[in-house]
């Protein structure tokens, strides 16, 4: 969680792989490898923070995405 923005994967969710992201009655499922909303909305100034967090983290997204697809729990964080 960052300025009020809750980052989500839920286990064993759909195809692509995407995270969810929550900020306040907004929510909004980013595509981890394009990183484009696949859906929902957000005021741009949440969008662009969640961008740049994901920018960050995409390697750990992804390699959290694959432990999902695998039936196991997430990364361990650093």
């Amino acid at each position: 969680m960052f300025y009020g923005i809750l980052i989500q994967m839920l286990w064993q969710d759909h195809a692509p792989s995407h995270f969810h992201a929550l900020y306040g009655e907004y929510e909004v499922l980013k595509d981890i490898h394009t990183l484009e909303i696949i859906q929902g909305e957000m005021p741009s100034r949440a969008q662009m923070l969640v961008l740049e967090w994901a920018q960050e983290h995409r390697t750990e997204l992804m390699g959290n995405w694959e432990l999902y697809t695998h039936n196991q729990g997430p990364l361990e964080k650093t």
